[in-house]
């Protein structure tokens, strides 16, 4: 956010700009594939940022993106996991799907989640990678829980 006096006739103006980083279509056109699905998913950034889930999604953590926003790849982390079946953390860059993503290719993950409520659910991750125009790269992540046969 950036602010700017203006001083005309005595008088003081502030104006406050917001500057966003501006993403590129392909990212916006996941966005919106990802609301139109009744599949859990999620919308990674190159940096790792979370920058979109979806109500399915929603549903599972317990709470909607609109009340959470965007999250580091840490602050997920520490409130949704990845756990293995002890419940321990698993660092995401130990992860099958996120090594894959890293490659450029897809992946496949199966690790416990945990949501608002503190449910504890053993879920499947498939991630796709996202290349955009000028190499910007992200990722769409589908999930599901993983109910014992």
């Amino acid at each position: 956010m950036r602010s700017i006096n203006v001083v005309s006739d005595g008088s003081q103006i502030e104006f406050t700009f917001v500057e966003s980083a501006q993403r590129p279509l392909e990212l916006i056109l996941a966005r919106n594939l990802l609301s139109s699905l009744s599949t859990a998913a999620f919308l990674v950034d190159e940096p790792g940022m979370i920058v979109f889930y979806n109500e399915a999604a929603g549903e599972l953590l317990g709470r909607r993106f609109e009340e959470a926003g965007p999250m580091t790849a840490q602050e997920w982390g520490r409130e949704h996991g990845p756990f293995d079946d002890d419940g321990e953390p698993i660092p995401f860059g130990t992860l099958d799907l996120t090594q894959a993503l890293r490659r450029g290719r897809a992946g496949h993950s199966r690790f416990h989640i945990r949501s608002c409520d503190g449910a504890d659910r053993c879920i499947l991750a498939s991630a796709m990678p996202i290349v955009a125009t000028g190499n910007q790269r992200g990722a769409m992540v589908f999930f599901w829980e993983d109910s014992p046969e």
